[in-house]
């Protein structure tokens, strides 16, 4: 592991007062993929590690060494002067080589890297994601078997205080949606819970394989009631085609394949021509969400579409890529697709995932049967397709209730119309 380092910002008790509290530690190099790190709180100074195996993926391993000697004396046991911190780092390191983990607690920080190792489901990279920019720095350091409800449950609060990143340019000051009304309120503690969710996985796999000892810390902490409100936004024939007309040529197909199949925009963005088969009007979505390949079948405008997208490309060629080429990446349509709503009209604005919903009530009020939507669509069952579209349904219970609880007559008649609004235009009464 080679020979002590030195370093002046952190050698001494004063230089280490001297720097600036921030929430990421001062890191020193003591080899490849190892670091000594000291953590400047506004309280108490600590001695952190990080360690990352050559060729190894996953972010880093993390542990807290103890705290730093900037206010009590060293005792060389959980509070340690610089010297004493290289070495128990390096010991940490050298056991993290030999793969055991005793030599030091065993972190929130390695079990969301054991979680990642095991993880074999489709959403691997918005898991890592997740973990790395929102549970990671503010968890990851914690001692599994010394964390607490407390530290979960405010860690969990924070988030869904915290304003959501917008996509924002390089070297642009972040840009942040503001939490200003009960809807972005409640956006942000439905992300909560996803985020909370992440951590409990890890956290349960951890305990099941005996490297916490209790679950107590986490099992208390609840999830936020009453955010996960089923969405039902979709768009009248009308409006998609005020849509159509008013999106960018660039990715006016990927729209239009969204509207024709109820595809996702990832899925949409995965297909080769290799997976299009013309001649029975189908359409194989290999990259799905579950993970599961798929078929969509096409009608006539479907088929046209499909047909000039794939036209003079190679079987391995992308059918809906950019205009260099390349795939659209993620987030790349959201823009263009709040832009074309406001050239259209459309309020308030509809997001790609309300193409795919809008395909789905569609098909719900034509009287397509719930479990051939929910197979068109994917789902694992009818359940969530029921739960989103059956209100859309030819209902016998609607007919009934509507045909028995007419003719109080307490309604003058009117002569008002209902006008279909073109784009940019109000109709007025």
């Amino acid at each position: 592991m080679g020979r002590a380092v030195r370093d002046t910002r952190l050698d001494t008790r004063e230089a280490r007062l001297r720097l600036a509290v921030r929430k990421e530690p001062y890191w020193r190099l003591i080899s490849e993929g190892a670091h000594l790190g000291y953590y400047r709180g506004e309280r108490v100074g600590k001695w952190v590690a990080r360690f990352r195996k050559t060729g190894g993926s996953g972010g880093y391993l993390k542990a807290t060494l103890g705290e730093a000697d900037d206010i009590r004396n060293a005792d060389g046991e959980s509070i340690l002067t610089f010297k004493q911190a290289d070495e128990a780092a390096r010991l940490w390191f050298e056991a993290k080589v030999r793969g055991d983990r005793k030599a030091g607690p065993y972190t929130v920080g390695d079990a969301l890297d054991d979680y990642l190792a095991n993880f074999d489901r489709k959403s691997l990279d918005g898991t890592r994601l997740r973990i790395e920019a929102l549970i990671r720095p503010a968890l990851g350091e914690v001692d599994a078997n010394a964390l607490t409800t407390k530290q979960i449950s405010d860690w969990h609060r924070a988030r869904a205080a915290t304003a959501a990143r917008l996509r924002t340019g390089k070297r642009r000051e972040q840009q942040l949606r503001p939490l200003d009304d009960d809807e972005s309120k409640r956006r942000r503690k439905s992300t909560a819970n996803r985020d909370l969710t992440v951590l409990k996985a890890a956290l349960n796999e951890a305990y099941r394989k005996g490297k916490i000892r209790s679950d107590e810390a986490w099992r208390k902490v609840k999830p936020f009631a009453k955010v996960e409100g089923v969405k039902l936004r979709y768009l009248s024939d009308d409006e998609v085609r005020r849509l159509v007309n008013a999106v960018d040529v660039d990715i006016r197909p990927l729209v239009q394949a969204a509207l024709l199949t109820g595809a996702r925009y990832g899925e949409l963005g995965a297909i080769k021509v290799q997976d299009v088969d013309l001649s029975a009007g189908t359409v194989w979505m290999m990259d799905t969400k579950a993970g599961k390949p798929r078929v969509a079948y096409l009608e006539s405008e479907g088929l046209s579409l499909f047909t000039q997208a794939s036209a003079g490309k190679k079987g391995h060629e992308i059918v809906f890529s950019r205009p260099d080429g390349q795939p659209w990446k993620s987030s790349q349509q959201g823009r263009r697709l709040r832009d074309a709503c406001v050239k259209a009209n459309i309020s308030p604005p509809a997001g790609f995932h309300d193409l795919r919903r809008t395909y789905g009530a569609r098909l719900a009020v034509r009287g397509v049967p719930m479990a051939v939507i929910a197979e068109a669509l994917g789902h694992a069952d009818d359940r969530v397709t029921r739960r989103h579209y059956a209100h859309l349904a030819p209902s016998y219970v609607a007919d009934t209730v509507r045909a028995h609880a007419a003719g109080l007559g307490i309604v003058e008649a009117s002569n008002l119309v209902k006008l279909t609004a073109e784009p940019n235009k109000t109709v007025a009464g």
